[in-house]
């Protein structure tokens, strides 16, 4: 059985997805526990094929049991790097699954089990992106994951969520159609999709700096932006992840833009290989300043806000900037810094999302002014939401201290100073955002009165809460506990970072440019 894992792990959501639309639209009390079963046998199934990778190196498996050249098309690859990040995508998944509980009826009245069957057939595809090792199904699964998403937008009640998912489908459209592009002019120049087939015939004297090579490098890198909201291609994303169903925007969040980055950092390093990308191009310096206007202009975007989920979307934006410029520091620190980062920010942003609907569902509090004595109303939620800003801000031993320092080595190592001060001005401007909601969530929007220093008028004492109605204002068990879950994920991520960029680094060994902690690359401007 331990054998079949790689299958298992994608066969899981996929039967799920065929089994609550057979069983779900009879009785919709059938499809949360489907969920829940498909989403927990692929997360044993990630964590064991994590341990095997650990332990015994990476894993190929092929569909159907046919070696090459048969099987060369539907090849799947496991290793440590990937290994880390399909048990994020499957705990991410089980936990919003969850929280999900209520909601999903709630906010999709009959539409329930056509919404679980989007979710899993979601699932598949992220996992699948992250798993497969060939260039077409590449495409295929990314676009799986594309096309559930915008069901998953639309299908809530808002207009607003419709014509989002809308912009979205066109531009998530156009780079699947780059990346497609991409990919037949490599088939053109190597005559085969295997992307460990394709990196060998690249690293050939005669075609290594090929213009069509090139090209296809171009297209597939802006089809993969794109996808992964990339400044200045992200304006699909605000709308689409503040006006969707809360569901979707628990899982959406956390895991597209970081998967899009994993596969950005798969094609890299897989097929067109780090001593091409980052010696033969040279193109490092450049990105890195792309990088450098995307974290500027996502923290400046999130702080001329007012709506809390509008404000978390623009950050999102500035994130994928820190990872994007960490991989192209072209330096070990830099790629472990990105490769952490994908893991902590995934459960970072599903805290603060999973506390911000709970505001919205419970309080009313889209806007940021709404927040008021929120502390008061829903402590334990509060306090989680505290939990993941600090993780954003980069405060130990938060998960985000930590990949914010590996990823600040690293551009100090790479002489990219620009780079370091970006992030140190998107870490203030984080501290910036956050304190002011945590100022209006405590003291109100009057913080001069709450401690007494206001007109006569305005002086009273606020109200005395007793314990007997200070968790009254709380969420069901059902949502809190997943969202303090998440807290406690982003705690011990940062506890133990240790262990885990052991791995990360170990997975990295071996490959050219990024394989040893001294290894730098001269970067050409």
């Amino acid at each position: 059985m331990s054998d079949q894992l790689p299958v298992i792990l994608l066969m899981a959501p996929l039967f799920g997805a065929l089994i609550i639309g057979l069983a779900g639209p009879g009785d919709h009390r059938r499809c949360f526990p489907i969920l829940v079963a498909a989403l927990a046998i692929s997360l044993a199934s990630a964590i064991g094929l994590l341990a095997r990778v650990i332990d015994s190196g990476p894993i190929d498996y092929f569909v159907g049991g046919w070696d090459a050249p048969l099987g060369i098309g539907i090849q799947l690859r496991i290793d440590a790097l990937n290994g880390l990040v399909l048990v994020v995508i499957t705990t991410v998944a089980l936990l919003t699954a969850f929280y999900s509980l209520r909601r999903a009826g709630d906010e999709h009245t009959e539409k329930t089990p056509q919404f679980y069957m989007l979710y899993l057939l979601l699932c598949m595809g992220l996992l699948g992106m992250t798993v497969t090792a060939d260039a077409f199904n590449l495409f295929v699964l990314v676009e799986v994951s594309s096309l559930t998403s915008y069901g998953l937008i639309a299908m809530g009640s808002s207009p607003r969520g419709t014509h989002a998912a809308f912009n979205y489908i066109i531009m998530g459209t156009i780079g699947a159609s780059f990346y497609l592009l991409g990919v037949g002019y490599l088939y053109m120049r190597t005559g085969t999709l295997n992307m460990a087939a394709i990196q060998e015939i690249i690293a050939r004297p005669e075609v290594v700096m090929s213009e069509t090579v090139i090209v296809a490098f171009i297209l597939i890198l802006v089809g993969l932006w794109i996808k992964m909201a990339f400044f200045p291609l992200y304006g699909w994303l605000p709308n689409a992840y503040s006006y969707c169903p809360s569901t979707t925007s628990c899982l959406l969040a956390p895991l597209m833009t970081k998967v899009s980055v994993y596969v950005m950092i798969r094609v890299m390093l897989s097929v067109f290989g780090a001593g091409w990308v980052f010696q033969s191009l040279g193109w490092s310096h450049t990105v890195v300043w792309l990088a450098v206007i995307a974290i500027l202009a996502g923290s400046v975007l999130a702080l001329a806000q007012v709506e809390l989920k509008k404000m978390l979307c623009y950050l999102i934006v500035a994130e994928v900037g820190y990872m994007v410029g960490g991989v192209w520091l072209a330096n070990h620190w830099g790629m472990v810094g990105a490769i952490y980062h994908i893991l902590a920010d995934a459960f970072m942003t599903l805290c603060l999302f999973m506390a911000a609907n709970l505001f919205i569902k419970h309080r009313n509090a889209q806007r940021i002014d709404q927040l008021e004595g929120i502390f008061k109303k829903m402590p334990l939620t509060a306090a989680a939401f505290v939990v993941g800003a600090l993780a954003m801000i980069g405060v130990p031993p938060t998960c985000g201290f930590f990949s914010k320092w590996y990823l600040i080595r690293g551009g100090i190592e790479s002489g990219q100073w620009q780079y370091v001060i970006a992030l140190l001005v998107s870490s203030l401007v984080n501290a910036v955002l956050f304190f002011r909601i945590f100022e209006v969530a405590y003291f109100g929007k009057n913080p001069a009165a709450a401690h007494g220093h206001g007109d006569a008028h305005d002086t009273a004492e606020p109200p005395v809460i007793d314990s007997a109605t200070l968790f009254s204002g709380e969420a069901r068990p059902i949502a809190l506990v997943p969202l303090l879950i998440s807290a406690v994920i982003v705690v011990l991520l940062g506890a133990f970072n240790g262990p885990i960029v052991e791995i990360i680094q170990q997975a990295l060994e071996g490959m050219p440019v990024v394989g040893s902690p001294t290894a730098a690359v001269t970067v050409v401007p």
